[in-house]
């Protein structure tokens, strides 16, 4: 807590003033953003539009020698710290992101002029400097958007491009930063190159940021400026840490299992809420297509591990702001972290945020690396991951669509969808109940049915809507039923504690409870013991009709038996035993 609430007062006292007069330098991308221009103006010549076929393609295009030279390239400029130079041609933010410019330029004519290149230009004091920007990339989707239709919005792939060593305002020190985030940066430019040779219905947008090391300032800017401009947004894919697998020792929990453990096939998808949440809901997604789409021709199939939290202990990421501000936004990070990022505690030697964040070494001094800590093979899985999905979500399927979850029987509930102007069948129908990740997938052309199900068990259930080509809009937000079974009361009364729900891997789990009539006390607390009573942690819970859930971290390799109870207006109100085993 003490880490958490010092690195919060670093980050207000770097930034004193509000962001203001944030702009895109090119109108014509200011236009795009706004839905205003001709789609046919940026048509592809040839265009290369089926999903099922651009997934492939991607599968085969993300190059890791690609990847590897834009990681070498972001190496040289020896430091990108937000507040560092802006005028040397060799060193620095500003040499930095004028390359990252030109690349997307690059790409650009490459590909016809349809990648659309702009900075995002604000005013704020960070580090000494008051003017920043972001590099974007914009493809004009084929649908311009249109605010007030809910199946409308931009796609957005970021990554933050700025690099820090332990003093975030130092702008002397080498930083180059390749893992955090030289790797996720690297990733959206070869995206880039790849994804401006297709073409879509939903308008993508790549995006590299500045100042997330100094409180996110570069994503706050960007999701503000949406907001302020009534810009839709369908999804942000953010790609921070995202190219290393080897484990630190002093990894920030949710972490890997310990020091120089490797991890070259999982991946940690994060984002914010559980219950009836969109970004659990984009995550969910996101696995989904990689599933059903890539994992079967994948030369290396990969784990993507849906992570309870949304991003790790005391930390956060680029995702957050878009989050906050409504729209549905997660954050991939690799399996393994070099570090917790914290390089002031004693006997700290890990990477993160040191100048030893490098490409690699040289390990037999003939003058060229040969042992790398960015894994290029695993960066570009996890590239042609957030590609394909982003192809997906760039489909526009339409679903706006009601939904509605009854109990037909003691082992059964009754799915009801329709009701507007898209709810036209085939459906795939979401259903989940004790874990983050969906349990069982239904694909019907039925608007009324039932499914069957285990009573006495909390229920979540979303649908989506499939195109001709077979493709899935993004599932709609989820419907609660709690199964009662057949010797229950039809009805369930007061506030009922659920059975935990553990992920060894990440190391927490959610406590949940349901709250049928509401308490007279607005908050509840989540008393954690061990088996001889000792209290290890409490937590609080703002109330709230239906579920409620509160996150525990219970820490890497946990083992034992526990108890937790609810407490509300002073009074235990239901316990329940909960059992840590090794994996």
């Amino acid at each position: 807590m003490v880490r958490v609430l010092v690195a919060l007062a670093c980050v207000l006292a770097i930034n004193a003033f509000a962001q203001t007069n944030i702009f895109l330098t090119n109108p014509e991308a200011t236009d795009i953003l706004d839905g205003n221009y001709t789609p046919s103006n940026y048509a592809s010549s040839q265009p290369f539009t089926n999903p099922h076929f651009i997934v492939k393609d991607l599968n085969n295009s993300v190059e890791a020698d690609s990847l590897r030279s834009y990681l070498e390239r972001m190496s040289a400029f020896e430091t990108r710290n937000t507040g560092s130079d802006t005028v040397s041609n060799t060193r620095g933010m500003g040499a930095a992101r004028r390359w990252a410019y030109d690349r997307f330029q690059g790409i650009s004519q490459a590909n016809e002029n349809r990648l659309i290149v702009s900075y995002l230009q604000f005013d704020e004091v960070v580090c000494g400097m008051a003017q920043h920007r972001n590099v974007i990339g914009i493809l004009p989707g084929m649908e311009p958007e249109s605010p007030g239709l809910s199946q409308t919005g931009i796609v957005i792939i970021e990554a933050h491009l700025d690099s820090r060593c332990d003093d975030r305002c130092d702008v002397d020190c080498d930083a180059e930063g390749m893992e955090d985030n030289g790797s996720g940066s690297a990733l959206v430019m070869e995206l880039a190159r790849i994804m401006s040779g297709y073409q879509f219905n939903r308008t993508i947008v790549f995006m590299l940021t500045t100042g997330e090391e100094q409180g996110l300032v570069g994503a706050e800017a960007m999701a503000s400026y949406c907001q302020d401009n009534g810009i839709p947004v369908a999804a942000v894919l953010n790609n921070d840490v995202i190219g290393g697998i080897t484990c630190g020792e002093t990894s920030s929990p949710p972490s890997c299992p310990g020091e120089n453990n490797i991890d070259s096939t999982q991946v940690r998808l994060f984002s914010s809420g559980t219950f009836a949440s969109i970004n659990k809901q984009l995550v969910r997604y996101i696995k989904l297509q990689y599933e059903e789409e890539l994992k079967s021709s994948a030369d290396v199939p990969m784990q993507l591990t849906v992570m309870t939290a949304e991003d790790r202990t005391g930390r956060g990421g680029d995702h957050i702001p878009f989050r906050q501000k409504g729209y549905p936004a997660m954050r991939f990070t690799s399996a393994n972290e070099h570090g917790d990022g914290n390089p002031a505690q004693a006997g700290y030697h890990d990477r993160q945020h040191t100048s030893e964040d490098i490409l690699g070494i040289d390990t037999d001094n003939d003058g060229d690396l040969d042992s790398f800590y960015v894994d290029f093979n695993y960066l570009a899985r996890n590239a042609v991951i957030n590609g394909a999905a982003a192809a997906m979500i760039a489909q526009n399927v339409c679903n706006d669509m009601g939904l509605a979850v009854t109990q037909s029987s003691w082992k059964t509930i009754g799915v009801s969808m329709g009701g507007d102007w898209c709810a036209q069948p085939p459906f795939r129908v979401a259903l989940r109940s004790e874990t983050n990740d969906w349990d069982t997938l239904i694909t019907t052309s039925e608007t009324n049915f039932d499914i069957e199900v285990e009573p006495g068990l909390p229920y979540f259930v979303s649908v989506a809507r499939v195109n001709d080509e077979g493709i899935e809009s993004l599932f709609s937000n989820e419907a609660f039923i709690d199964v009662v079974g057949v010797e229950e009361r039809s009805e369930k009364r007061g506030i009922q504690l659920l059975q935990n729900r553990p992920n060894p891997f990440d190391e927490t789990t959610a406590i949940s409870f349901i709250v049928h009539d509401m308490p007279k006390s607005p908050e509840a607390t989540v008393r954690i013991q061990d088996i001889k009573g000792q209290v290890i942690q409490e937590l609080t819970v703002e109330v709230k009709s239906g579920p409620n859930e509160v996150i525990y971290d219970h820490g890497y390799g946990k083992v034992g038996t526990f108890f937790y109870s609810l407490v509300i207006d002073g009074q235990v109100l239901d316990a329940k035993k909960m059992v840590f085993v090794a994996n």
